[in-house]
């Protein structure tokens, strides 16, 4: 199951994602940035990606001024959050009054 969430705030638009499948080990979760890096050394690129996803969905989300995190047990129906941070963009209407 995914699970989409989102929470707003007076500066900042809070985005989660949340599964429940077999999570991500907690000695991964310090790289799971890294470009190229995969939980799995074993996996070939012609059977489950390049290891690229998640460090181009950071470089996205940090240009727009927001960050990214994970977290997760590694235990197995417990799954994974991904959270991303992003501000709030002021309307001109809002600016002008200030």
């Amino acid at each position: 199951t995914i699970t989409v969430s989102a929470e707003t705030g007076t500066e900042t638009v809070k985005l989660a994602v949340t599964d429940t499948g077999e999570g991500i080990p907690p000695e991964h979760l310090p790289h799971i940035f890294d470009r190229f890096y995969r939980t799995d050394p074993a996996r070939t690129r012609d059977k489950g990606g390049s290891g690229l996803g998640l460090a181009i969905t950071r470089a996205i989300v940090e240009a727009h001024g927001g960050k990214i995190s994970v977290a997760s047990t590694g235990v197995p129906g417990e799954g994974t959050t991904f959270t991303i941070e992003l501000p709030v963009k002021q309307s001109l209407s809002q600016s002008n009054t200030e």
